[in-house]
């Protein structure tokens, strides 16, 4: 039943566009705990992140707008090489094996773990996919974005460059 709930608001917001609406401005709460595994079984949390401004994406192999917004995400990734951005992909509810055959056709640069139970999906209050938060690099929520968007470009951009903006700057 939640698969297909969530289908539907998949649906919903494919047709709506491929832009979203806007993000949620968040009062700097710190992030739920999020527990996952990488591609390869090692264990993740938050923490391995501390220090960096996060994009943590929740997706699914199923779910049409997320699929369309990964390239833009790469995208984002390849333009902030070197800066103190990291992107994480949270799959949602499936098995490694479906991650993995999605990932065989588009090569991604960035974390994907794996949330095969729904537990992290679940503990963030994650309704519909895609939804998106923003962290700045003590792990505190700033934002939200549920649905689709294009990452290296337009408001998505102008929040992120922000966020790193925040950081002091790097010892010379």
């Amino acid at each position: 039943m939640n698969r297909v709930l969530m289908i539907l608001a998949a649906g919903l917001f494919l047709a709506a566009g491929a832009k979203a609406a806007g993000f949620e401005v968040r009062a700097s709460l710190p992030a739920p705990a999020l527990e996952a595994q990488d591609l390869k079984g090692a264990p993740k949390t938050l923490a391995d992140y501390r220090g960096k401004v996060v994009l943590l994406n929740f997706w699914a192999s199923w779910c049409p707008p997320c699929l369309r917004e990964m390239p833009s995400m790469e995208r984002l990734r390849e333009k902030m090489a070197g800066r103190p951005l990291e992107i994480v992909a949270v799959d949602s509810a499936e098995t490694p094996e479906e991650v993995n055959a999605y990932l065989s056709r588009m090569q991604l640069g960035f974390p994907v773990l794996l949330d095969p139970d729904g537990s992290n999906t679940r503990r963030w209050k994650v309704f519909a996919l895609p939804t998106s938060f923003l962290l700045d690099a003590e792990g505190r929520v700033r934002y939200v974005l549920t649905g689709p968007t294009e990452w290296d470009e337009g408001e998505a951009l102008q929040v992120i460059d922000a966020l790193l903006a925040e950081l002091p700057a790097p010892a010379k």
